[in-house]
């Protein structure tokens, strides 16, 4: 699989005549080497062929969303949280935002200041203007004035345990028309299962779902997300939840997608508490918030 010679320099695509089948067209080669997902010699390991896979699908995902907020207004803003890299903000850009003649713009949000200094310096490289990268907290960057007050779509690719959390909070102060989630490692809910098994147990024979360690853990996994979107849901979001791709390529695999339709929000504001009393998890209620807005 070797590129032709133009693919070698800053700023070549690949075309359907590159033998490149793993390379979206359009997409710039070059761009890929520099996020070390092609190797010099225009090369894939395994390993990077499943990130890009999964970036590439999440994509499909993102990209009428940005449509939709185009066919609305003259211009789409979209905030990659958690960004690490930016592999997902830089292939976006390459493939959607770089085409745009308007003031569309890329935003990441990263703390590692070194990760953030080098996407800089790559968007400098590449001249991807609509692209800014910010070393921000959360709650910095929900106050920070270098970012606008409202944003169309927020992303967050395997976020870890909180900061997925993070990014639906960030999103929710910025009126977001779009979330596109792929939750990761979520421990946060397990630990307090497991804190209050002891009392738990006696209550009810649902307890035993979770008293197992194994099951404890995986069972945090899953009702983090349930608790996500019906919050979501009490914040007036149209939620639908899927895979991301195949288990063989990530066990990090649910896709939560949220529309903002202003829906009513009582019903799932009070299943939402719920199910955080029926399995003891009342001290999460300022994460899984939604009494301001439920009551509105």
């Amino acid at each position: 699989m070797k590129p032709n010679k133009q693919a070698a320099k800053i700023g070549a695509t690949v075309t359907g005549a590159d033998n490149m089948p793993e390379i979206r067209e359009g997409q710039t080669v070059a761009l890929l080497q520099e996020l070390h997902i092609l190797t010099r010699d225009g090369k894939m390991n395994q390993d990077s062929r499943r990130k890009l896979k999964q970036v590439y699908h999440l994509y499909q995902f993102i990209e009428p969303l940005l449509k939709e907020v185009l066919a609305e207004k003259d211009s789409v803003s979209l905030v990659d949280h958690g960004a690490g890299k930016s592999y997902l903000g830089f292939i976006i850009y390459d493939l959607f935002f770089k085409a745009l003649n308007d003031s569309s713009h890329i935003y990441g949000i990263e703390t590692r200041e070194e990760l953030v200094a080098r996407s800089q310096e790559l968007a400098k490289q590449f001249n991807f203007p609509g692209m800014s990268f910010l070393p921000l907290s959360v709650a910095e960057s929900t106050e920070s004035k270098l970012l606008p007050d409202r944003i169309d779509v927020v992303t967050a690719l395997h976020a870890c345990n909180t900061a997925t959390d993070d990014a639906i909070h960030f999103a929710l102060k910025k009126k977001a028309k779009y979330m596109v989630l792929v939750p990761c490692c979520q421990a946060e809910v397990a630990t307090v299962l497991k804190k209050n098994k002891g009392k738990s147990l006696a209550k009810s024979a649902l307890t035993e779902i979770w008293r197992h360690p194994i099951h404890t853990r995986e069972f945090g996994s899953q009702i983090t997300n349930v608790l996500r979107c019906l919050q979501l849901e009490a914040h007036g979001y149209q939620v639908n939840v899927t895979e991301l791709v195949g288990w063989e390529h990530s066990m990090k695999n649910e896709l939560i997608i949220a529309t903002y339709k202003n829906l009513p929000r009582q019903r799932p504001s009070e299943r939402l508490q719920e199910v955080l009393e029926t399995l003891g998890l009342e001290e999460m209620g300022n994460r899984f918030f939604t009494e301001q807005v439920a009551k509105q």
